[in-house]
């Protein structure tokens, strides 16, 4: 047979790009034994190639496409639509009707088909592309079937498809489409089976939906359907659907939707037997294919028929483990604020730097929660201490220890208590850890920061393997600093001075959250004082218009180079360039070495700096930091005096007044190890990056970056050997763009299955939304969601409302009035900023970006936890 039509036993793994994804996978099922796949046959690319080949005007507008962006939908529908207009208007060759016509003959003409598009760009591992082609049911006839594979070629450039590419990133050029002529069955019933369920991602909860018919009602979404999970080959759940509809062939061809009769609306589309088989052959194919599978299957004449499977792209992958034992992973990312996966250098030199058990999945790190769950004493720290910092990781664990999903030790007879809160894990007076001496903290800083200065000296004289050798040595040093027990004994007095000044204010004066103001405008809070430092750099620009005129025109990232030729220009560069020096190595994402540095794109900085030249006056900075200091101030005497009126009232100051200069000395030094990690990161990163620009001189990798994709110890063997299998670089290319479209999930099982908590508050307003409360406070204003810092666009007395924000979102800080987002708890870098600058703040809000519009008007309680929608403004 040509290769213009391939029947389904001839297509082989060398035929992708000829029959597409959807082809590939009907003739790979169809060789699989004990699986009914009805006969049929592929039209392949090389027909689709004949008709657009040599086609001038359908290259025309191919080349009008590609101009536009995925927001362009009025001329992407014009020019989609004259194309597809195109294609059906055009003759089909005679050696592609030929080759279609044998095969119809050898299948029988007269019997019904289905006539189905297949793109090369489909039911791919990590994009579907399901339902963006069109397919035809009960098509009767070869000059019929001839008419619909034209419409299946155009079906191409539906819109929907179109924009689809666009957004995934697929070259229109590069995607041709195959057409499958398969004889049609007419079942009794059809449906859809999930080896994994799509719901929770377990994979060992198979999931079956099924209505009576034709399986179109289904997809289409016309009638509701059965739905039947099984595990383990029992069946565990069932729900039975009330169906009114279904769609079956008609005689004379095409489809019809009937009433299903009344006694059989409410019955069990398949019996108990037939869900196991059912169930069954999903295994076998999802055991062949080696991952879950999207399965479509229909039952005619006492047979299960399978015509489509195609693996599910929205799994998220299960962190590797060395057994099969039942475990559990907590998300590293939404305690460190940042979700986005991490290239295989970020991700190699984190685990570098931890000791924690750590696995990795989809690009991002999990901590194998499993050892301390199955501990009695290990159980009752993990609770209790995730309790009070995110309530939602808190509640999926209770879900899981009900289950009774991991195995206690043998000595345990009842499961552990859980604290409401961390009053009962204080002692009635506040017990510090460390003397409240500030040189403490002072000490801890100066030691960090000039074991990083030597560094530098001495890392520029190190090069190829030496220098791989020296980063470990030194990577030594960098964990005895970043892990010194002095350290967290200082973060930990603070943080239990601050919840032993909640719990007690809460019971003696009916205060809620007082540590929060008490914490604004400390000492040694680097990122608090890296927002303020911003502002002071505007300050030095402020007086130079030609200047400002000049960084509003800014878009390469060599701007600084050319301040120094307008007036004031000189003052702005050497401002700028003291900020990098301080706070360069910063940036979104910033746990991740490979994420771009402000030093390195400082263009990033502009449109903070000329926010704060618009939103701000003169020397802003020392006032606001001077008030929060007040207002500080200012809660402590008033705590003090109230509480000195109370029986026992000295003693009870006094031991307020010791927790409230623990918390003013110390709580800042919070955000230090932090910097000092992402700052010995950085100067890792200019290093390797130097071997990188020799690697690339020396053809081994075709870009610096290319270093990014290898784990430090393969780019340390690639440095050695000089060779490189650059297959490898665009593998991980490939999974990262893929790693990047998931949403990772707090709580991961071994089984795949995502366990979601939730908030146990009865008290909120209607229609509140609940979130975590970390810095106390209500306050109105419009909300700005924004996704990515570059786009921000604020004013002053906006609320900011995002997924997440690391260190370097704090320059925005200083511009807004309150905080949400969708990540983060009690202690994490926003909460602590945001208490600091005292904004009210909740985090922890589910889906906060999409239930919060841009430019709604909101009202923020950072005291209670909760968000609510009053109305939307307009603005520009």
């Amino acid at each position: 047979m040509s290769s213009l039509v391939l029947d389904f036993q001839q297509i082989d793994r060398t035929q992708l790009s000829l029959v597409g994804g959807k082809g590939f996978n009907l003739g790979d099922l169809s060789r699989i034994q004990g699986i009914h796949v009805p006969k049929g046959f592929c039209v392949t690319t090389e027909a689709y190639r004949q008709i657009i080949g040599h086609n001038t005007s359908y290259h025309v507008l191919l080349d009008r496409l590609t101009t536009l962006s995925a927001e362009d939908r009025d001329q992407i529908g014009e020019v989609s639509k004259q194309i597809r207009q195109l294609i059906i208007e055009s003759e089909i060759p005679s050696d592609v009707v030929k080759a279609v016509v044998r095969g119809i003959a050898r299948l029988g003409e007269e019997h019904a088909y289905a006539v189905r598009s297949s793109a090369t760009a489909e039911d791919l591992p990590h994009a579907s592309f399901a339902g963006q082609q069109d397919s035809y049911l009960n098509i009767i006839g070869t000059e019929a079937i001839l008419q619909h594979i034209s419409k299946c070629w155009a079906s191409l450039y539906t819109d929907r498809a179109v924009i689809y590419r666009m957004q995934n990133g697929f070259d229109h050029r590069q995607v041709h489409l195959a057409v499958i002529v398969q004889r049609m069955v007419f079942p009794q019933a059809s449906g859809i089976m999930f080896t994994a369920d799509p719901i929770t991602m377990n994979r060992k909860l198979l999931s079956i939906d099924a209505s009576y018919g034709l399986g179109e009602a289904l997809v289409s979404g016309l009638v509701s359907a059965d739905n039947y999970q099984v595990r383990d080959g029992q069946i565990v759940n069932k729900r039975i659907a009330v169906k009114q509809l279904a769609i079956h062939g008609r005689t004379e061809g095409g489809t019809e939707t009937r009433q299903i009769d009344s006694d059989e609306q409410q019955a069990q589309t398949l019996t108990d037997e037939q869900i196991l088989e059912l169930a069954h052959i999903g295994r076998r194919i999802e055991a062949h294919y080696g991952s879950p599978q999207d399965i479509e299957w229909c039952l005619a004449d006492e047979t299960i028929h399978i015509v489509q499977s195609r693996p599910i792209t929205t799994l998220f992958p299960i962190p590797e483990a060395n057994d099969q034992a039942n475990r559990v992973y907590l998300s590293v990312g939404h305690q460190q604020m940042m979700t986005d996966p991490m290239k295989p250098l970020g991700l190699s030199f984190y685990l570098l730097t931890t000791p924690a058990p750590m696995r990795r999945a989809g690009g991002r790190l999990f901590v194998d929660a499993t050892p301390m769950l199955a501990s009695p004493a290990g159980r009752d720290t993990l609770l209790n201490t995730l309790g009070p910092s995110d309530p939602l990781i808190l509640d999926a664990l209770l879900t899981i220890i009900e289950r009774d999903f991991i195995t206690m030790s043998p000595d345990v007879d009842q499961k552990p208590a859980l604290v409401s809160s961390r009053e009962e894990l204080l002692s009635a007076d506040f017990q510090a850890q460390i003397e409240n001496d500030p040189s403490i903290a002072t000490n801890l800083i100066e030691e960090n920061r000039s074991s990083i200065e030597a560094m530098k000296q001495v890392i520029p004289t190190k090069s190829g393997p030496a220098l791989f050798d020296f980063i470990v040595e030194d990577m030594q040093q960098f964990k005895q600093i970043l892990f010194n027990p002095q350290s967290w004994r200082v973060i930990r007095t603070a943080m239990d001075a601050s919840t032993w000044i909640n719990v007690n204010m809460k019971e003696w004066l009916g205060e809620t959250n007082a540590a929060d103001t008490l914490s604004q405008s400390v000492p040694n809070n680097i990122t608090s004082e890296m927002g303020l430092a911003l502002m002071d750099v505007a300050d030095v620009i402020r007086p130079y218009p030609e200047v400002i005129h000049y960084l509003q025109r800014v878009k390469e990232d060599r701007f600084l180079e050319d301040l120094v030729k307008l007036d004031g220009g000189q003052e702005a560069q050497e401002a700028i360039q003291a900020y990098l020096d301080q706070y360069g190595m910063r940036c979104t994402g910033e746990i991740d070495m490979t994420r771009t540095r402000w030093s390195e794109k400082p263009s990033t900085l502009v449109p903070l700096i000329l926010s704060n030249i618009k939103n701000f006056k003169p020397h802003e900075s020392r006032r606001k930091f001077e008030q929060g200091r007040q207002e500080a101030w200012d809660k402590e005497q008033s705590i003090l005096a109230r509480l000195r009126q109370l029986p026992d009232g000295e003693h009870k100051a006094e031991e307020t007044k010791r927790a409230i200069d623990f918390i003013r000395n110390f709580i800042g030094y919070r955000e230090y190890p932090k910097y000092g990690m992402v700052s010995r990161y950085f100067v890792y990163k200019q290093a390797l990056l130097r071997e990188a620009e020799q690697l690339v001189r020396a053809g081994v990798i075709q870009e610096k970056e290319d270093i990014y994709y290898l784990t430090f110890e393969e780019l340390r063997e690639v440095v050695h050997t000089q060779t490189l299998d650059y297959q490898i670089i665009t593998k991980r290319k490939d999974e990262y763009k893929r790693y990047d479209k998931l949403t990772p999930p707090r709580v991961i099982t071994s089984d795949g299955e995502i366990i979601t908590g939730k908030y146990k508050r009865d008290h909120l307003p209607a229609d509140a939304i609940a979130g975590l409360p970390v810095s106390t406070g209500v306050i109105e204003g419009r909300a700005r969601v924004i996704l990515h810092m570059e786009d921000a666009d604020l004013e002053e007395g906006d609320i900011l409302v995002t997924v997440f924000t690391d260190p370097s979102w704090t320059p925005l800080f200083v511009s807004i009035k309150g905080l949400v987002t969708e990540v983060g708890g009690l202690m994490t870098h926003g909460a602590v900023i945001a208490r600091e600058y005292g904004l009210p703040a909740v985090v922890g809000v589910e889906n906060a970006t999409k239930l919060i519009q841009d430019g709604q008007r909101i009202r923020v309680n950072g005291t209670e936890g909760y968000i609510e929608i009053l109305k939307v403004e307009a603005y520009n």
